[in-house]
């Protein structure tokens, strides 16, 4: 049975209701990187269920960098203006931001990414895969692919304030702390050099 401390501690690093952080530690029998793992995967699963709802609210938030050489700035929705309005939900926008600025994503999703894009970074992995045994070359040149596309795409990169969960993961627990589905709709970066 997990205490009230722990279970405490668990809500404060993750954020979710006090009642999901109890379930998840039962289930988890008391160890706490196994519970934040099944919230995680609670997250993902409200995501999925929440994915076909209307987006009405949302807030705009930009972090300035470096002196003003680099800008962030994104767009997040959300359903309504309630949880539109609430300070967290802002925070988080500015914290996607400050990601935007520092770790330079080119496409939102592994969906936007063009193929002609993918077909490119994939003749030169080929070709850095050349001096690789046949038999492993298209693993290896897969693996590249992957890499690469993981370091351009917002929503798989690691969250540059905790690089244990990506954006995307980050804005599941959101959804599920809030109950309302939450997009990045439109990200920017803006830099003098």
């Amino acid at each position: 049975m997990a205490t009230t401390e722990e279970i405490k501690a668990l809500r404060d690093e993750t954020g979710v209701s006090i009642m999901q952080c109890k379930r998840a530690l039962e289930e988890a029998a008391g160890d706490v990187e196994k519970a934040k793992v099944l919230l995680r995967k609670a997250s993902a699963a409200i995501a999925t269920k929440k994915s076909d709802r209307e987006l009405g609210a949302g807030v705009a938030a930009a972090y300035v960098h470096a002196g003003g050489s680099v800008v962030g700035a994104v767009v997040l929705a959300c359903e309504t203006d309630f949880v539109s309005k609430n300070e967290e939900f802002s925070k988080l926008a500015y914290d996607i931001a400050m990601h935007v600025a520092a770790m330079k994503p080119q496409f939102k999703t592994k969906d936007d990414v063009k193929d002609t894009d993918v077909r490119a970074a994939k003749e030169v992995f080929t070709e850095e895969a050349a001096n690789v045994p046949a038999e492993k070359r298209d693993m290896v040149v897969q693996g590249k692919l992957d890499a690469y596309l993981k370091e351009r795409v917002l929503l798989e990169q690691p969250f540059v304030k905790n690089g244990d969960i990506t954006i995307r993961e980050l804005i599941d627990t959101h959804m599920q702390k809030f109950g309302e589905k939450i997009e990045i709709t439109r990200f920017e970066r803006l830099s003098v050099k």
